[in-house]
């Protein structure tokens, strides 16, 4: 499976190092491929870094602007000319999509993918992995669309949240059939 992950480019502290390497090993362990931004900083270079020691495959899709971070040593690396063609190439590339911990990019990365799933341009899973409950407040907001009436399908249809790597792995690989 190729499984597409948004996650920050930024050094982090251990409460999200540790469970973006946990959930890398399963995707390197599982046989799967990371498909990512292809930097080679921060949490991205930790989660690669993590996926090859474990035997996985890596495809990055990075853009003009950042190419100079891009990781050399990547399985395939694309590089979009703007972010609008990155996120359209990690889409098209993918077969999940997993949101880790991020900035204004990751989130922006993470509604536009769940905006095209509530459109039915794609049905491919997208969980938002919660790690030391990073995206609490982004559940709760979520919650409140629902029951509000801004979203025309069930939230558990549009996304889930895993509170570790092995939830995120085992509703993918269910998804997926391979459970």
């Amino acid at each position: 499976m190729n499984i597409c992950v948004f996650l920050s480019a930024a050094d982090l502290d251990d409460r999200y190092t540790r469970p973006a390497r946990e959930f890398a090993e399963l995707i390197g362990k599982g046989g799967h491929t990371l498909v990512w931004g292809g930097s080679d900083v921060g949490l991205m270079k930790v989660v690669a870094d993590r996926v090859a020691e474990s035997g996985g495959r890596l495809v990055g899709v990075s853009v003009e602007f950042l190419q100079g971070k891009a990781r050399a040593d990547a399985d395939e690396m694309v590089v979009a000319k703007d972010l609008a063609e990155r996120k359209a190439l990690l889409l098209a590339k993918s077969d999940a999509v997993v949101v880790m911990v991020g900035g204004t990019g990751t989130l922006d990365e993470a509604t536009e993918i769940l905006e095209l799933k509530k459109h039915g341009h794609h049905t491919k899973p997208v969980v938002l992995l919660n790690a030391a409950g990073f995206y609490d407040g982004l559940k709760q907001q979520f919650r409140r669309m629902e029951d509000e009436g801004f979203l025309p399908l069930p939230l558990t249809d549009l996304v889930f949240f895993a509170e570790d790597g092995v939830a995120a792995m085992a509703y993918l690989e269910e998804s997926a059939g391979i459970r």
